[in-house]
């Protein structure tokens, strides 16, 4: 598949008839990895047409979405190679790169909107710092929604996952169905309909704004409702792109993302319920979880916790502690 290269200072002089500059505007190409109709998508164009506004037409930003840039696992690197000026991350999904990216991907760690708005408070500091020593500046975060588990049958506990072909898309989730016995298998959103309807699937932890996204109603037929973590989706900019706009431009860029930020976590807690309410109507079981299930899955929780601090090291030790501050 051949790269395209989107140069940092790519810019686009208007000129008037008479051959005098009127405005300089500068286009700017954001790589993101779910559908168009996904409210994190819906989101990324907001906020470019919220910076478009802003700036006069000074700064353009065209949002491409459902991976048709980048593949999600390579977005960040585009971003911080200067291949694109801006991209969308799942945090979770660079966990092997640096422990920290993945702890609100930890199971019962922070299991509810609020508990991941405290852990991403407590998460942020480390993580800015690490964006910029690596070229890049996070400019928002919005959380999912929480996660359950999709099945094709029944669960009462941990043990009817042994064996079941799993969707991973993150080290977490690959660990999860190591832990339970299932069989890890990495596919990422935009393939993951496809790798239902050819059986390369047939369970997978995620959102019920993904499972709708994807149509798993089609292939699964039970929800278990673990409300397990709420992982975030940032976006990233790279900071040499970000330095080339004038103060006022970065200005409307700021203000733009500090809107994404709220506007998107308010549309995450609506699509929560209004994707429960889908996933009903299409045929799909929700579940609460049985005792023994919700027992199995607290183990996982704690396990991968304690995997997690022993990697995180320090950092990780302080993030800990001050989410867990009162």
């Amino acid at each position: 598949m051949k790269r395209r290269f989107f140069p940092l200072a790519a810019t686009a002089l208007a000129l008037t008839l008479s051959g005098t500059a009127v405005v300089a505007q500068t286009k700017w190409d954001l790589a993101a990895a779910y559908p168009a109709t996904n409210f994190h998508s819906e989101n990324l164009v907001q906020f470019a047409n919220d910076i478009d506004k802003a700036t006069g037409g000074k700064l353009k930003i065209t949002v491409h979405t459902n991976a048709s840039l980048f593949k999600a696992p390579e977005i960040k690197r585009a971003v911080q190679g200067g291949q694109v000026q801006a991209g969308e991350i799942i945090f979770a999904n660079f966990q092997n790169e640096w422990q920290i990216y993945g702890a609100d991907g930890l199971p019962f760690l922070a299991d509810s909107y609020d508990e991941s708005n405290k852990l991403y408070k407590a998460q942020k500091p480390l993580i800015e710092k690490k964006l910029t020593e690596q070229g890049m500046r996070l400019l928002y975060a919005v959380a999912w929604p929480p996660q359950g588990i999709y099945t094709k049958k029944p669960l009462a506990s941990a043990a009817d996952l042994k064996g079941i072909k799993w969707r991973a898309y993150s080290p977490a989730t690959s660990r999860i169905a190591e832990l339970v016995g299932a069989q890890p298998v990495t596919v990422q959103a935009a393939e993951l309909s496809q790798a239902l309807a050819t059986g390369v699937v047939e369970a997978t932890m995620t959102s019920g704004a993904t499972g709708v996204d994807s149509k798993l109603f089609e292939h699964l037929k039970y929800y278990y409702d673990t409300q397990a973590w709420l992982p975030k989706n940032a976006v990233l900019v790279n900071k040499q792109a970000f330095d080339a706009l004038d103060k006022p431009t970065q200005d409307a860029v700021l203000k733009a993302a500090a809107d994404a930020e709220v506007r998107g976590l308010a549309a995450s807690k609506r699509v929560n319920v209004e994707s429960i309410d889908k996933l009903k109507a299409n045929g799909v079981q929700v579940v609460t979880p049985s005792a023994q299930l919700k027992a199995d899955l607290k183990k996982v929780g704690d396990t991968m916790q304690k995997e997690w601090l022993d990697k995180a090291g320090p950092d990780g030790k302080a993030l800990i502690d001050a989410f867990n501050k009162p």
